[in-house]
């Protein structure tokens, strides 16, 4: 079942996501916006933004702050 990734727009949430390789990392991002399967975000890890495939976010929670 996708993950409606739409709802967390505006928040940062940890994220369980499957690269293009298929392995998997936990993340904690900031959603900026959500268009035409694509996820815009924040990467507080990698402190950069990244555009990621909403169908490869397999899990997402929202977390109260972000790891700096």
């Amino acid at each position: 079942m996708p993950v409606n990734i739409e709802k967390y727009v505006g928040q940062s949430v940890e994220i369980i996501y499957e690269d293009s390789k298929g392995r998997f990392t936990q993340r904690v991002v900031a959603v900026f916006s959500v268009r035409g399967g694509k996820v815009r975000v924040l990467d507080w890890g990698k402190r950069a933004f990244r555009t990621l495939s909403a169908s490869r976010i397999l899990g997402a929670k929202p977390v109260k702050h972000h790891a700096s």
